[in-house]
């Protein structure tokens, strides 16, 4: 191998595609040769990247960017025109050669990172549909146990605007469900609060799901000191304290035996 061809097989060296006379003089060149043992190191940074990368298809922005800056490279001279040109000084600094590297050594880093990034966004993405489903099948297992609580009890009354709702109440448990029936969306912006009315004012628990109005809903906290059931329409978002009327106030029921 001339010594040209030794430094031309940076990346026939790091990706183990030389044989074994082949490596064995490629590795004695890098002994004297700094520029090429510093690209063997970036392209096997590279490689490394590239390997650890989840097999995902970038996104097509990215996939355009790396193409459009290849695209803006200076086109290689044909090889036949350079034997009818007198030889040119060599340019200090790197050779032209290794610039096309460089260039290639960032497309490779840049699409590696978006996979990379594809990767973790997809871990992520699965990892909060697991968390929200584990979510939902505990307030699910909520919702049902006070449903079904030997000591439930309920109490129904109307709601102004149309429809009714009922409180389900189990102090065992010490939590409370309300049960909508027949009750009209919420206006755009807006959205059902439940709230615990007690003798110092009433406290937040939870909102109704303006895509179901009509869903049973699992009141958040507990139901000490709590005297009453009101819903209430508030921003979107709700609110730490009313801002209207309550359409519903039903006195929460008593417990068994009282």
């Amino acid at each position: 191998m001339s010594t040209e061809n030794l430094h031309e097989a940076t990346g026939a060296y790091v990706l183990d595609a030389l044989s074994g006379p082949e490596r064995a003089a490629f590795e004695a060149h890098l002994e004297t040769c700094p520029d090429c043992a510093r690209e063997v190191r970036e392209l096997a940074a590279t490689a490394a990247l590239l390997g650890s990368a989840v097999a995902s298809a970038p996104p097509p922005a990215l996939r355009e960017a790396v193409l459009r800056r290849i695209r803006e490279l200076p086109a290689p001279a044909e090889p036949g025109a350079a034997r009818h040109r007198a030889p040119a000084a060599r340019p200090a600094g790197p050779r032209p050669r290794w610039a096309w590297a460089r260039w290639a050594l960032a497309a490779c880093v840049a699409v590696a990172a978006g996979l990379g990034g594809v990767a973790a966004w997809q871990y992520q993405r699965a990892d909060t549909a697991r968390q929200e489903a584990r979510a939902a099948e505990a307030r699910a297992a909520a919702l049902t146990g006070v449903l079904s609580a030997p000591d439930a009890r309920l109490a129904s009354g109307r709601i102004a605007g149309g429809g009714t709702g009922t409180v389900v109440a189990s102090r065992e448990r010490d939590r409370a469900v309300f049960v909508p029936a027949g009750m009209a969306a919420p206006p755009a912006g807006r959205v059902y609060q439940l709230w615990f009315a007690a003798p110092g004012g009433m406290r937040p628990a939870g909102l109704l799901d303006p895509a179901g109005p009509d869903a049973p809903a699992l009141l958040s906290g507990s139901l000490r000191g709590a005297t009453g059931i009101g819903v209430t329409l508030e921003p979107e978002g709700g609110s730490p304290a009313p801002t209207t009327a309550p359409l519903l106030l039903l006195a929460l029921p008593a417990a068994q035996g009282r």
